[in-house]
């Protein structure tokens, strides 16, 4: 059973058929999807659906080892895009996230076997009811939340990751 969330738009549908909850292991998507989702703090998943393509063209194909040298003049670039989300704040939480993310790949390997590890590499698929029955964070998502906060991680509250969580496929929520 679809959610309904999926048939809102047709740029919703596209996302929920060939991107939410799909397991990924791609370094620079699963970075992109951690932009995606803190530039979403407040607003609606399809006004970043909307602004993606030009966030992508904005953000060098959303290339975290371009991105972690952006200096004044790519974040003020960044601020006059049309299709960026015009917060100072998230703007430089991506430039930050960016070395973060080098750094993680540094400590693990890779991005992927760190995020993967909290599940010991398996998928978390959960079957509800209902929607209004599907949690917008859990144990999983506080947990990395803390743990990408420990490491220096801007806007990656519980909620922000629980949504990461099924961007990537780590979290796999289903209706019954």
């Amino acid at each position: 059973m679809r959610f309904t969330w999926a048939d809102s738009h047709p740029l919703m549908a596209a996302y929920y058929d060939n991107e939410w909850g799909i397991e990924s292991h791609d370094e620079t998507y699963l970075f992109e999807m951690l932009v995606l989702e803190g530039m979403q703090a407040g607003l609606s998943w399809l006004t970043i659906l909307k602004r993606r393509e030009g966030m992508r063209q904005a953000l060098d194909q959303f290339d975290y080892k371009k991105i972690a040298q952006y200096d004044e003049t790519a974040f003020n670039r960044l601020m006059q895009t049309d299709d960026m989300i015009k917060n100072k704040l998230k703007i430089n939480s991506i430039i930050s996230n960016a070395q973060k993310f080098i750094e993680v790949q540094k400590e693990f390997g890779t991005f992927d076997r760190y995020i993967w590890s909290f599940t010991n590499n398996e998928p978390v698929v959960t079957y509800y009811d209902a929607e209004s029955d599907v949690p917008t964070d859990n144990a999983l998502s506080q947990r990395i939340s803390k743990d990408l906060k420990s490491r220096g991680f801007k806007f990656v509250g519980p909620v922000i990751i629980y949504g990461y969580l099924g961007a990537i496929g780590v979290i796999q929520d289903r209706l019954k």
